[in-house]
């Protein structure tokens, strides 16, 4: 039912939470998973590109990309080792748009997704990845609302 199944981490422990639900879908239905990471630019470097300073941003990205696989690698490495074949894939661009384009550019089947349960404020401002997704994607999406750790 669902070959390829997309799994959206952005670093956070929030966000692994989802890990278990995809690892469970993929084993039931015998499907592949992508751990996906988008890098967004930060405002800060966007600024320096602006001031001509193309370099720092180059830099800075290839940093963030080489730690979104070192973090996704060890990820796919305990799916792998539950018997679940995982690969990784780190993007630029924003979150809800780039999650719904990879997605659609895929063959993924399935979308797996994190609602951080913003509430008011912090959602007029953040807004939600997991809704834009929802909203503008023609792919079924499993969103799981991770409980709060608290240390």
């Amino acid at each position: 039912m669902f070959g390829k199944i997309l799994v959206c981490l952005d670093g956070s422990s929030l966000s692994e939470q989802i890990v278990p639900y995809a690892t469970e879908v993929s084993r039931r239905f015998g499907s592949r998973v992508v751990l996906l990471q988008v890098l967004q630019i930060p405002s800060s470097l966007a600024a320096a590109s602006a001031q001509g300073a193309e370099n720092v941003i180059e830099e800075e990205l290839r940093r963030l990309s080489y730690e979104a696989h070192q973090y996704l690698e060890g990820i796919a490495a305990q799916m792998k080792d539950k018997g679940v074949p995982a690969e990784v894939s780190v993007i630029e661009g924003t979150p809800g748009d780039a999650i719904v384009e990879y997605a659609s550019q895929s063959g993924i089947e399935l979308i797996v997704v994190a609602t951080h349960g913003r509430k008011n404020i912090g959602r007029l401002v953040f807004g939600s990845v997991a809704d834009h997704v929802m909203r503008h994607s023609f792919i079924p999406v499993l969103s799981v609302k991770p409980e709060e750790v608290k240390e």
